[in-house]
């Protein structure tokens, strides 16, 4: 198969397979809150411009997704020590237990989906991850 036609049809699983995950409920959160927390994990004190430069949105945009994240007490702002006119985001405690809630949500989404199938096709999926998590640019866990 060349890459075309199996780039089509990985697009398509993993599409399904997460829109199957965040229908199956979790966080009630869209998909723009709940990326840009995750963003916030990652980048540690970050002002809204440049989370709405990383998610790819504008500004007003990540403000209004923001709303969400503020109604559960997921984000902390702080005055920014550089520039007393910008506001830094930071996860908050609450925001950390809320994306482990989720992860874990997706987590067992998958896993019973993935126990629908025979050994041999759990065989090839496990296989094909660090393939994938190359194709993401990430190492495979430790453990």
């Amino acid at each position: 198969m060349t890459e075309v036609p199996m780039a089509a049809r990985l697009r398509l699983v993993v599409g399904r397979l997460n829109r199957r995950m965040r229908a199956e409920g979790g966080a009630g959160l869209s998909h723009l809150p709940l990326s840009a927390l995750v963003s916030i994990e990652r980048s540690g004190p970050i002002r809204l411009g440049e989370l709405a430069a990383k998610e790819g949105v504008s500004a007003p945009t990540m403000s209004r997704a923001l709303l969400a994240l503020d109604e559960r007490g997921a984000v902390e702002r702080t005055t920014d020590p550089t520039d007393a006119r910008s506001v830094l985001l930071t996860i908050s405690p609450a925001g950390r237990e809320l994306l482990a809630t989720v992860r874990e949500h997706y987590t067992s989404s998958l896993a019973r989906l993935l126990s629908r199938l025979d050994g041999d096709q759990l065989a090839a999926v496990e296989a094909a991850l660090p393939a994938l998590e190359a194709l993401i640019g990430e190492d495979p866990p430790a453990g």
